[in-house]
């Protein structure tokens, strides 16, 4: 993988302050557990109540602006790209289907990649902003794959996109277009969904978009070269919390199906979303609309939310899907289905909707992300108006996000 340009150097995006408070006061309620437990690993319940809806940090949400969006105060929205169209001051035509993706500081400017969730010819596209917000340019950065659903940045700014279908492929590419994208067997075949990179413990957490899926992490040889390296997955208790440990997935090649190669691997009832910062991994399991919380750590595993553990009224939160975090320590959840939001998880385990998009019900909200300056979030409708691939639009959101 060829170097970034110039400008394109690496960017930390930590939580921050707020999500060690986070997990100093889970730590607690784990410590007090323990000594009632009188050493018991495993049992059904989370070590802290999972979030419960609330007043969220932004207020209520207001009406449908002319995109059919629903914000809180202060906030605006505007398209970026359309399935199909020309993006705006460029001579690139959008891909369909838009689903994960990812920003990359560039210079004063930045850049946001997203994937195409197409069978065949998937792939994955860039566009290119200046310091203010204007569209600059926008390009291929991957051609040829299949179903490429979700996938990660990494420490070294480049863009994991992950193939969702059986015996899948992750391929490394390069969001400023300059370097061929590579193919990275060695990180396992299998229908990959997310991927986060871990740089303290130097491997890459994945999750796997089936029913009986697992969580997986992948230890390259040499830290920043994914070419070689070890595929392991997580093995633990069947509850829902409790402390993990991890195998080594004996052929990742995925002859055998990975998920099946070692005995007491935890399932996952279809892995969506995964994003990692502070010592933590979060990653969303859609069959049964949670968010978990693995702690890498202390090695355990809780939930962060369930919609069958809401105490009162409707759980805001439905068909769990791809997943990003600020510098606040809030992280934002989006919908595949439900009502078409994306919610608000926020330090002290309030969740309450950020934004609603109306119109749309025959669609899911794909690849939230953050630009690097925290003021601007972009996501994408990936079937719009039209309930079709072909239909998918790409939207920003600026506000006052908090630091």
């Amino acid at each position: 993988m060829a170097p970034p340009p110039t400008g394109g150097g690496p960017v930390a995006t930590p939580l921050g302050a707020k999500v060690e408070r986070r997990n100093l006061l889970r730590a607690a309620v784990i410590g007090g557990s323990s000594a009632v437990l009188g050493g018991t690993l495993w049992r059904g319940a989370a070590y802290a109540a999972p979030a419960q809806p609330g007043t969220g940090p932004y207020g209520a949400l207001g009406a449908p602006d002319a995109r059919g969006i629903r914000l809180p105060s202060g906030f605006t929205s505007r398209v970026i790209a359309r399935s199909g169209q020309t993006v705006s001051g460029t001579s690139y035509t959008w891909h369909n289907a838009p689903d994960g993706g990812a920003c990359y500081a560039d210079g004063t400017g930045w850049i946001y990649v997203s994937n195409s969730e197409i069978n065949p010819s998937g792939g994955a596209s860039a566009v290119k902003f200046s310091s203010t917000g204007a569209i600059t340019a926008a390009y291929r950065i991957l051609s040829g794959t299949r179903q490429n659903c979700a996938g990660g940045k990494t420490p070294w700014n480049t863009w994991l996109s992950c193939e969702e279908v059986d015996r899948g492929y992750v391929y490394e590419t390069d969001p400023w277009g300059a370097g061929a994208a590579t193919r990275r067997a060695a990180m396992g075949r299998f229908k990959h969904e997310a991927a986060a990179a871990d740089p303290v413990r130097r491997v890459v957490y994945m999750t796997e978009d089936v029913s009986d899926g697992c969580f997986y992490r992948f230890r390259p040889t040499t830290w920043g070269d994914l070419s070689s390296g070890t595929l392991e997955v997580l093995v633990a208790g069947t509850g829902t919390s409790g402390p993990v440990t991890w195998a080594r997935v004996p052929d990742p090649t995925g002859a055998t199906a990975t998920r099946n190669q070692v005995s007491g691997a935890k399932r996952f009832n279809g892995g969506e979303g995964c994003y990692y910062a502070n010592d933590t991994c979060w990653f969303t399991t859609k069959g049964d609309n949670r968010v978990w919380q693995y702690n890498a750590a202390a090695q355990t595993i809780e939930l962060a939310y369930d919609d069958s553990l809401v105490t009162s009224g409707p759980a805001p939160l439905t068909g769990v899907d791809n997943v990003t975090g600020t510098t606040s320590g809030d992280l934002f959840v989006a919908e595949d289905g439900g009502n078409m939001e994306i919610c608000v998880i926020t330090p002290d385990d309030v969740i309450a909707p950020f934004l609603r998009v109306d119109g749309q019900s025959s669609s899911e909200i794909t690849g939230p992300a953050f630009s690097p300056d925290g003021r601007r979030l972009y996501f994408s409708s990936q079937r719009g108006t039209s309930g079709s691939s072909s239909g998918g639009i790409t939207y920003e959101v600026t506000g006052p996000f908090r630091a």
